[in-house]
C-alpha cells in the first residue's frame, strides 16, 4: 500500500500563487508517475499536470505557463507551483502516483485531496 499526503491548497486571490506539495510513503518499489487532477464543483476531474520518473511533464491546455510540475525522486515528493492563479482555478486538487511493484505489477493511488480557492 501507498499513501498519498497533499499540503499547500488555501485561499488566495486572483493573480497570486500557492504550491502544492504531495509526499508518497509506504510499500515503494518505483514510482512511475506522479501527477495532480483537479475537480471543481458540478465538473469532472481532468488532469492538471503529470510527471514521469524520466522527467517527461504534460499540462492541460489551461494551465500552460502558468504552473510548473517538478519532482524530487529520492524523496517521492511532486510539486505544483502554481502562478497568476484564476477564479476557474477553483478546485479540489488531488495527487496522483503510478507505482510498480517488484513483480511489474501497477497500482493507481489517490491522495485525499486539497482545496485550493481563487478569489476574484
Amino acid at each position: 500500500q501507498v499513501q498519498l499526503a497533499e499540503s499547500g491548497g488555501g485561499l488566495v486571490q486572483a493573480g497570486g500563487s500557492l504550491r502544492l506539495s504531495c509526499a508518497a510513503s509506504g510499500s515503494i518499489f518505483s514510482i512511475r508517475a506522479m501527477g495532480w487532477y483537479r475537480q471543481a464543483p458540478g465538473k469532472q476531474r481532468e488532469l492538471v499536470a503529470a510527471t514521469t520518473s524520466g522527467g517527461s511533464t504534460n499540462y492541460a491546455d489551461s494551465v500552460k505557463g502558468r504552473f510548473t510540475i517538478s519532482r524530487d525522486n529520492a524523496k517521492n515528493t511532486v510539486y505544483l507551483q502554481m502562478n497568476s492563479l484564476k477564479p476557474e482555478d477553483t478546485a479540489v486538487y488531488y495527487c496522483n502516483a503510478l507505482t510498480q511493484t517488484r513483480g511489474l505489477s501497477v497500482y493507481n493511488y489517490w491522495g485525499p485531496g486539497t482545496q485550493v480557492t481563487v478569489s476574484s
